[in-house]
């Protein structure tokens, strides 16, 4: 089961300050320099008065002659120059945009051949062109960019038989030391952390938090911090701040120090208005010290919450929990499925001939709760065709996968009483974002459906369990916080509202805040502006409607402020962009936007709910578990920083990736032409 994400986050790189600079292919390396490597080895023919290479032959590698002939361009920047420019001023340019490759002359001149007291005359068959010459110093950064990606230490670098593989491509190749890609890595953390942390200074608006935690194979314990806001263009913003270890014993004050030292380091804690943690009770006592010591402070409003995700996880595993003999045994059948062509080819089959609804392989057999629903999934709707396929291969899968009427009828009231929750993840998951109103709206229904269904004895201590799970999450998050972020949600506002979230009081408290913090100016009431409705209709409506928005208009002109005036028109339909609806809908409250602004960016979930309950977050669990202490924080924040949009720095100067694949492209190109003339020769 899959679920697909919308692209509600837009890309980080419009944030990005720019520089007025040209941008370096390469930065100039300070703890080891950077040797240019050559795949050409040619035999040296010494004379009695040999003759040094000149600096002029040494700039104009770097230069490429353009087709005309007229002008050379740098092969990194794109500068151009006249053909007729001295050597002098490429040098130069080199020097001053990049540092580094201006002293590489002084490595070919100082290497040049010393004369010899009786020279040697080899022959050499005469070439028509020279091979390509290759920088490898641009290998190890793609290496890099490959480690980022795959979510792998430097020291994968180390292994013997991968620079053997490189050596079998080419022996002139030579990898940076282990030590010097950990540098790298560091000096480009802190590089692009000073880009985040410029961002940071750009927002306007309050943020919200949230925490997630997890122990390395070294039993190490780290804690992620990322901050979600709205951006002026009504956009979700997300990016990850840190990847911090929490000291021994890891404990709620630990983690309190920990979170406050990030916070102080991007200069955000005055802008912090809510915390949403992992459910742990550390994390809660931490985000409680957190809450006291900006109340002292008088930084204005914070709340803690905590994940609905996390909640539903724990919920969902309680009812599974009598069912697991049974999904334990379909999922050993649907990993013999994956692993066999032919037995999942007449599995399709069957299921075909049967009308067993369709399947797609490879099934999700995952331990998540999108794999354990397929499991039941599999056992309802394909019932026959499973049996079907045991038997057939009963010499090789045994009897052991057969289950019995009574498994069946188990798995198959599960699985009725687990469709709410299928659907609910599925929303979750697709509205990515999703708003904690609407997350309250989903609860609430589970809620009700754990109370008016009446399992059977064997699932009523389980729906028990749920159901205290569930009480213990309302309870936490039925506050007047959650009730002005719920009711600026325009699907919601209060007519969704939870019954256990509804008061008179929370209202009334509600316009006190809006007043005291967002109404600085008089009010004056809108009844000219459009409301979403007329945009949507284009200003074509009935003659009824007219009427009906005349008195609309007529009931608010006596509202006395914007949130008045916003409760007392009918909630956007449930598929409406929130975002979208808010900037629209702006300039008819330019004040109350304001405060939507800050108290919809609240975070429902400390992690990504497709990350919690679907198998990719195996993945993520085990790039984490297995990243030694040396690299965890370092590679994680630059792989989320550069998925986020940001450009990959070392020493504040942008690494053109694109520039590098062009340029091995190229060479590879010649090689291959080089290659076939040799062939044809």
């Amino acid at each position: 089961m899959e679920w697909s994400v919308n692209n509600a986050f837009k890309s980080y790189k419009d944030m990005e300050p720019k520089s007025t600079m040209d941008m370096v292919l390469i930065p100039n390396m300070d703890t080891i320099d950077i040797v240019l490597g050559s795949s050409e080895k040619g035999n040296v023919v010494p004379s009695a008065k040999p003759r040094k290479k000149t600096m002029t032959s040494v700039y104009l590698k770097y230069f490429e002659t353009a087709p005309d002939g007229k002008t050379r361009r740098c092969k990194f920047c794109g500068q151009s120059y006249s053909i007729a420019t001295a050597t002098g001023n490429l040098g130069r340019h080199l020097s001053n945009r990049h540092p580094g490759y201006d002293k590489t002359g002084e490595n070919v001149t100082s290497s040049a051949p010393q004369p010899s007291t009786t020279p040697t005359v080899i022959k050499k068959p005469q070439q028509q062109g020279r091979a390509p010459q290759v920088d490898y110093d641009h290998l190890n950064w793609l290496l890099i960019k490959w480690l980022i990606l795959a979510t792998l230490p430097p020291s994968t670098l180390e292994e013997k038989w991968l620079a053997n593989s490189f050596k079998f491509l080419n022996p002139s190749i030579q990898l940076w030391p282990g030590e010097k890609y950990k540098a790298v890595f560091r000096e480009v953390f802190r590089s692009m952390r000073e880009d985040v942390r410029a961002s940071l200074e750009q927002v306007s608006s309050k943020v919200s938090i949230a925490l997630d935690f997890w122990t390395s194979y070294e039993q190490i314990f780290y804690m992620s911090i990322t901050c979600q806001w709205i951006d002026e263009n009504w956009s979700f913003r997300k990016v990850l701040l840190d990847i911090c270890q929490v000291p021994y014993p890891c404990s709620d004050s630990e983690i309190y120090n920990s979170l406050v030292k990030v916070l102080k380091m991007y200069n955000i804690e005055n802008k912090v208005l809510s915390c949403t943690h992992d459910n742990s009770q550390n994390a809660i006592h931490a985000c409680h010290a957190l809450k006291e010591d900006l109340d002292g402070q008088k930084m204005g409003p914070f709340c803690f919450i905590p994940c609905a995700a996390r909640t539903l996880s724990l919920i969902i595993d309680d009812a599974l929990r009598t069912t697991k003999p049974v999904i334990a045994k379909v999922r050993e059948f649907v990993q013999e499925l994956n692993a066999s062509l032919d037995i999942s080819e007449d599995f399709i089959q069957l299921t075909t001939a049967y009308k067993e609804d369709s399947w797609q392989f490879p099934l999700d057999a995952s331990a998540r709760w999108s794999g354990s629903y397929q499991m039941l999934d599999l056992v309802q709707k394909a019932g026959k065709s499973m049996d079907a396929i045991v038997r057939k291969n009963e010499e090789m899968l045994g009897n052991r996968m057969l289950l019995n009427t009574a498994e069946k009828n188990v798995v198959n009231i599960v699985h009725n009483y687990l469709e709410p929750f299928y659907k609910v993840i599925s929303e979750i998951c697709v509205n990515t974002p999703p708003t904690i109103g609407m997350v309250i709206v989903y609860m609430d229904h589970i809620s009700d459906t754990i109370t008016t269904r009446q399992p059977p004895d064997w699932l009523k201590n389980p729906a028990e369990d749920m159901a205290k799970k569930l009480r213990s999450y309302n309870n936490q998050v039925c506050n007047i916080f959650i009730y002005m972020t719920a009711i600026l949600d325009p699907r919601i506002k209060c007519e969704l509202i939870p019954e256990s979230l509804n008061s008179e009081n929370y209202l009334e408290e509600a316009r006190a805040h809006f007043v005291r913090n967002y109404y600085t100016t008089p009010f004056s009431s809108m009844t000219s502006g459009y409301s979403s409705q007329d945009i949507e209709d284009g200003g074509a409506v009935s003659f009824a409607e007219e009427i009906a928005r005349k008195k609309r208009r007529a009931s608010m002109s006596n509202a006395t402020d914007e949130l008045t005036q916003y409760l007392s028109e009918s909630p956007a339909p449930t598929k409406t962009d929130v975002l979208e609806w808010w900037k629209v809908n702006s300039t008819r409250y330019p004040r109350l936007s304001a405060m939507a602004r800050d108290f919809l960016a609240v975070q429902a979930t400390s992690v990504k709910p497709d990350e919690l309950f679907c198998s990719k977050g195996d993945e993520i669990d085990k790039q984490r578990f297995c990243m030694p202490h040396d690299s965890t924080q370092a590679i994680l924040c630059i792989k989320s920083w550069t998925q986020g949009g940001l450009k990959l720095k070392y020493k504040s100067t942008e690494i053109d990736y694109k520039r590098l694949m062009e340029m091995a492209a190229a060479a590879a190109a010649d090689i291959s032409s080089a290659g076939i003339d040799k062939k044809q020769k």
